[in-house]
């Protein structure tokens, strides 16, 4: 009989007392805006492909790419100016 141990190590990993820390947080907050663009991005994409394609929908997607890659590019810009001022310090 084969035991499998990876399932007990995939329960127990994720134990009630391994929170996220505070620096682990403060990066998913300062990345939230660029995956909520990603997420609308996304449901553009799926509603284009929901109906027949039309001149409306194709704005919308492309609308939906340019807000995903500015908030890309602002928290790019952000993280570089963190670690360059990290670095300096």
């Amino acid at each position: 009989m084969d035991h499998i141990v990876t399932v007990h190590e995939a329960v127990t990993a994720f134990a009630p007392w391994m929170e996220p820390t505070d620096a682990e947080l403060k990066a998913i907050e300062l990345e939230m805006p660029a995956i909520l663009a990603d997420v609308d991005r996304v449901d553009a994409e799926i509603a284009a492909l929901e109906t027949r394609p039309a001149e409306l929908s194709a704005r919308r997607v492309r609308r939906a790419r340019r807000r995903a890659l500015t908030a890309r590019v602002a928290l790019l810009n952000q993280t570089a100016g963190t670690s360059v001022a990290e670095d300096a310090a």
